[in-house]
């Protein structure tokens, strides 16, 4: 084996790469925050909707969950512009990655919701909460406790999964790293670069969901009970 290692074009483009990668840190952002919200009231619908509520609900979630995500920004970028809305490539993929993180955030959370006693409900009630300090504090902040871990791990999920989003000229750090090698004729080093971003990224993400898991959780903190 006669390779050589040539890292040398990290010098001129490694602004490349750090623009790439807070792209990246953005899109996910949105998309994460955006997503937990559409999730969280797609599982009370699906919860505690009527039927006429529930079915497109459980329509929209097996829809998503059964589709690849590479054919959802298809069709948000491209499908979207043939019909007259023409949208960026960036509005175009955090669409599509709320749309997508929504559908999966519906069945963690509808689990959580599902794991709440009818009793804890009832207790709300004779304490005299209302409909919505119940449903926050009774419902989903139990819930989300519950089923933290599984979301944190599905929020690192979407911010690998926005590496797709380059298919459609978003410039994040996969596309970024396309254009990289494409003039540098470096693919091996080019990639083991991004791997590395990726990999510094996951940690922190699962960091920063460890320390808002501390912030809103604090019972579990003063339990020490790990999140």
């Amino acid at each position: 084996m006669s390779y050589k290692f040539d890292f040398s074009f990290l010098a001129e483009r490694w602004p490349d790469f750090v623009a790439g990668a807070w792209l990246t840190v953005q899109l996910t952002v949105v998309s994460i925050a955006l997503g937990l919200a559409v999730g969280t009231v797609c599982a009370l619908l699906r919860v505690y909707g009527n039927r006429w509520v529930r079915a497109p609900v459980s329509f929209y979630v097996e829809l998503i969950r059964n589709t690849p995500l590479l054919v959802q920004i298809f069709i948000v970028y491209f499908g979207l512009s043939s019909l007259g809305l023409k949208l960026s490539a960036e509005v175009s993929a955090v669409i599509a990655l709320v749309v997508n993180m929504g559908a999966y955030t519906t069945e963690i959370m509808r689990a959580g919701i599902q794991s709440i006693q009818r009793t804890q409900l009832e207790a709300a009630d004779c304490l005299g909460l209302t409909r919505l300090q119940t449903i926050v504090h009774v419902v989903l902040l139990p819930a989300m406790e519950r089923v933290y871990p599984a979301l944190s791990s599905q929020f690192v999920l979407l911010m690998l999964a926005s590496s797709i989003t380059s298919q459609i000229s978003t410039e994040e750090l996969t596309a970024t790293a396309n254009l990289v090698q494409s003039d540098t004729y470096r693919s091996f080093e080019v990639y083991i670069i991004v791997a590395v971003v990726y990999l510094a990224l996951s940690v922190l993400y699962r960091f920063a969901f460890w320390l808002i898991g501390l912030v809103l959780f604090a019972r579990k903190r003063k339990l020490g009970t790990a999140l």
